[in-house]
């Protein structure tokens, strides 16, 4: 199904890139998922080919195009695995627009064309071991001495955080801030700064391609110049990025829901049981009408809340309501699909086993399934 913002131009896109992946992604991807890594060539063949950060300026060497293509590279990716969206998509259209919007000149210049040519990968620093959700309660402080900040503090479960070049990172540069989220700020940390190393590669329950790590700082000296923006403004960026990257998990579970759903609906088709497939059976074919109505409806709504965000509307409720409506229902699919599948659901070398293990963190990150339903009540009730 397309929208109404798709032209020739994004289909074709989507057909060059889709081609792409079909010779470099599909052939490996179990084999990355294996390694728990891809590979950087595969981030080099990307930028090399113009499908990393499609939204930055021809400024900085970016083809400057609109929303619709970063759409499009979440789901073309997501359709290969989760594992492999999720750090690429982080780093085109997540952590890079921190960089375009609030970066300097000198900034810009520094990381954004090795982003783009996939030489840099990058990430976002966030969430701690003892802060998730409550990012005003984070605890890595950085202060100023001279020409450098001195960064102290742990992040965890950060995607990109094991190779990535470069990371956002969130921080307190005033601890003593009244409400705390005033003292927040943004501070990008390089790879070879002084007292900054990275802990163990986690080992996840899915999305095993998908690098994610802990990230250590003690007395990190990173230069003042890495501060982006404004200090005790980085609270605020974070909320104005958030749409934009909920939006796109909300994309990436509904390819997700859409895929579960194609493979089983095959499977069904093919698989008999008591002289029938399982698709004569009733109960299979209320099922499927179910779960494709709910794609159907998230579908839909997909496109809506794009369309919007490509015209610059400001959209944290239907955002929010996208996010955690989508991922709970992906979950259900995942798990009505599985059921379907039967025995063979559980074996590792069917395609719905995978997909199964990767999507339940979708209703965890970027905010959770609960927060988001908090966003919406306080934008209903305003």
């Amino acid at each position: 199904m397309s929208g109404d913002f798709f032209t020739e131009e994004h289909e074709m896109f989507r057909r060059s890139l889709r081609k792409m992946l079909e010779k470099d992604a599909y052939p490996y991807f179990e084999e990355w998922e294996h390694k728990r890594e891809v590979p950087r060539w595969f981030w080099s063949k990307l930028g090399e080919q113009g499908y990393l950060c499609p939204m930055v300026s021809e400024t900085y060497s970016g083809l400057g195009l609109d929303f619709g293509y970063s759409m499009i590279l979440a789901e073309e990716l997501e359709r290969v695995g989760a594992g492999l969206a999720s750090g690429i998509v982080l780093h085109s259209d997540i952590v890079i627009p921190y960089i375009e919007q609030y970066g300097t000149e000198d900034q810009k210049k520094r990381w954004l064309p090795k982003s783009i040519t996939g030489e840099f990968i990058s990430a976002i620093a966030m969430t701690e071991p003892g802060a998730g959700s409550d990012l005003a309660g984070i605890q890595t402080t950085a202060y100023r001495q001279g020409d450098f900040y001195i960064l102290n503090g742990e992040k965890t479960f950060i995607t990109n955080g094991i190779n990535a070049d470069f990371v956002v990172v969130v921080c307190k540069t005033d601890p003593n801030a009244n409400p705390p989220h005033r003292g927040i700020s943004l501070i990008v940390v390089e790879k070879d700064t002084p007292g900054f190393k990275r802990g163990k590669k986690l080992n996840k329950i899915g999305m095993h391609s998908s690098d994610t790590g802990e990230l250590i700082f003690e007395d990190a000296k990173v230069p003042a110049e890495n501060l982006l923006g404004e200090e005790g403004k980085g609270f605020y960026y974070l909320m104005d990025k958030l749409q934009q990257e909920r939006l796109l998990v909300a994309i990436e579970v509904q390819v997700e829901a859409e895929e579960m759903f194609r493979i089983t609906k095959e499977y069904v088709k093919s698989r008999k049981a008591f002289n029938r497939t399982i698709a004569d059976f009733q109960n299979t074919q209320f099922k499927l009408a179910e779960m494709a109505t709910e794609i159907d409806i998230g579908r839909n709504y997909i496109h809506t809340l794009v369309a919007k965000h490509i015209a610059g509307e400001k959209l944290v409720k239907e955002v929010s309501m996208a996010k955690w409506w989508i991922s709970e229902m992906a979950k259900k699919v995942a798990a009505e699909c599985l059921q379907l599948h039967g025995g063979y659901g559980y074996m590792e070398e069917y395609e719905i086993a995978r997909r199964f293990r990767d999507i339940p963190v979708a209703a965890i990150y970027a905010g959770t399934t609960e927060i988001m339903k908090g966003i919406i009540a306080k934008e209903i009730l305003k």
